[in-house]
């Protein structure tokens, strides 16, 4: 009897060994990291890097990256994580790049170009379908939508939108710049903010034939000269947020059938931030539970003297807010220093224990652990050397 129910516990053991080894591969993720590549810089950078990521604990190891492309700053992945597309963000050779992604060895292999429609893509999201990418064009003033391929390839551009209008930042505004291109949970609603002329333009996708269309109500406008950059969606799918890079603030929007209407808008800076004209926000995100929002802030009174990034005084931060349920409004918490320069972009791990900020001037991504409980974030001493990181993504590793 006794061997019975060792052998019914052996047997009951191996059942459960594929559970454990799965539930502990979800801590494993590859890191994908979009970067610039300027020649002129003291540690220039060869193309995305890839590394892998354990959520878990915030260990982290070189895996491999892909060479011999420019600027190739923000990124999107495909829905079945086999694709990988990332803008090239220059003024006369824009494109678009497409990847396969091996999802074992964490290995890109370059599919083809195309030209993204316009000067300087800055942005590229991918629809759930995963048969349709778009990009944003900053000195175009412009998106386009490109149709992907049965093997991941990117197709010519299908459609290119262009807006008019400026705003009254002559120096910043002069013209339209698309900043983000945002695809909603259900797919249709896009939410395009461009920072020259004020407005969230809104589109409706035809996933069917890859047709952008003008959306009702065609545009949200927000502040004169606020400048409004990157934008996301509340998990409840009730509440949108944008960042505004030029005056420093985030403004919450109730979400209802493609349409935005604000509800508030709050500073990103202390109390005691003295010179807000040499602030300009980035990057915004939501924690996956919903509970805090988070949004960098960058202090560029600095500047590159001979290929050397020489750093401002100012100390670059990521802002903390809670998020109230009900209303979706938010409340200030406080700011992280982010223990680097111009922290164009951030992420927070799938499973909500750390944020990984890419600091764009001093080539390096600092790792912060979240509490939960509290939304602060505190650094964990580590940090990712890479040049010139731009945009952060991850992926399962299989």
């Amino acid at each position: 009897m006794n061997f019975k129910k060792a052998l019914a516990a052996f047997y009951c053991s191996l059942f459960f060994l594929p559970q454990i080894s799965k539930s502990q591969s979800k801590d494993e993720q590859f890191l994908i990291v979009g970067t610039y590549t300027r020649p002129n810089t003291k540690n220039p950078s060869e193309g995305i890097y890839v590394y892998k990521f354990n959520t878990n604990t915030g260990e982290f190891n070189a895996v491999s990256k892909a060479i011999g492309i420019k600027n190739p700053s923000f990124l999107a992945v495909s829905p079945n994580k086999k694709f990988v597309y990332s803008v090239g963000e220059n003024d006369i050779d824009s494109f678009v790049y497409s990847f396969s992604f091996d999802k074992k060895s964490g290995n890109l292999t370059k599919l083809n170009t195309q030209s993204s429609g316009g000067a300087h893509p800055c942005h590229i999201s991918i629809d759930k379908t995963g048969k349709w990418v778009l990009v944003g064009n900053y000195s175009g003033g412009n998106l386009s939508i490109l149709p992907v391929e049965v093997d991941g390839s990117l197709g010519k551009a299908t459609q290119t939108i262009n807006h008019e209008g400026k705003g009254p930042n002559t120096g910043r505004q002069e013209k339209p710049h698309v900043h983000s291109v945002n695809i909603a949970p259900n797919n249709r609603d896009i939410f395009v903010p461009d920072l020259g002329i004020d407005k969230i333009m809104t589109y409706s996708l035809d996933a069917k034939n890859g047709k952008l269309l003008e959306g009702k109500p065609a545009f949200t406008k927000v502040a004169d000269g606020s400048g409004p950059r990157h934008f996301t969606i509340h998990p409840n799918g009730k509440f949108a947020y944008v960042i505004q890079e030029l005056s420093s603030t985030v403004t919450a929007f109730n979400y209802v059938s493609g349409k935005l209407s604000p509800i508030q808008t709050i500073t990103t800076l202390a109390k005691d931030f003295k010179d807000k004209n040499k602030s300009f926000c980035a990057d915004i995100h939501i924690s996956p539970d919903g509970k805090f929002l988070y949004g960098s802030n960058r202090f560029v009174d600095a500047g590159n003297k001979n290929g050397v990034f020489v750093p401002t005084n100012m100390i670059d931060t990521i802002v903390m807010y809670s998020i109230d349920p009900k209303t979706g409004k938010l409340t200030y918490i406080g700011n992280e220093p982010v223990l680097g320069k111009i922290p164009r972009n951030f992420m927070i791990t799938p499973n909500g224990k750390f944020v990984l900020v890419a600091n764009q001037e001093t080539d390096n991504i600092t790792i912060f652990k979240r509490d939960a409980k509290t939304g602060k974030l505190s650094p964990t001493g580590k940090q990712i050397d890479v040049p010139m990181p731009v945009c952060l993504k991850m992926v399962d590793v299989e």
